[in-house]
């Protein structure tokens, strides 16, 4: 267990390689979803200056308000809908630099301007929850974050049943 994040480099992609372990070491060994979920979303949410940043657990037919850190969040989101629902029934990971433009965008927040949503899949491919990172600025997300949250989040599936 973890009892200290390390934040180092002057890049983004410095601060993704200097987390990657510490994130997978925080999920390893754990057993309680939850417990992870807090502690991964608080490592992000440390490491950069984002404005929200946790998760979604799919329930029934819509995304229920998980572990996070930021302002108040919305508590439900329905399959198919805004940035997250979308990921969720596209089952990949949606970059949008311009929210206000994302067809049916939910606004949880009138400060956010850009997000990112990662699907979290279980042992059998199926999405079982999202991780989604919200910023005050427009563009704040590239592929390299899409590529680094992937694979930080990758062993939260075995957490699920499948």
């Amino acid at each position: 267990m973890a009892e200290n994040l390390i934040i180092e480099g002057d890049s983004k992609e410095a601060k993704y390689q200097t987390l990657l372990p510490q994130a997978h070491a925080l999920i390893a060994g754990e057993t309680d979803v939850v417990a992870a979920l807090a502690n991964l979303s608080s490592a992000l949410a440390m490491t950069f200056d984002w404005l929200w940043t946790g998760f979604y657990l799919v329930k029934g037919e819509q995304l229920v308000l998980g572990p996070f850190q930021g302002p108040i969040a919305c508590t439900r989101i329905p399959h198919g809908r805004g940035v997250c629902g979308s990921a969720w029934a596209q089952n990949r990971t949606l970059l949008v630099e311009d929210v206000d433009a994302f067809p049916g965008h939910i606004a949880c927040s009138s400060s956010a301007r850009s997000e990112v949503v990662v699907p979290v899949r279980n042992a059998a491919g199926v999405v079982v929850a999202v991780l989604d990172i919200d910023s005050a600025q427009p563009a704040s997300f590239d592929q390299t974050d899409a590529d680094y949250l992937e694979r930080i989040i990758a062993p939260l599936g075995a957490l699920f049943p499948a």
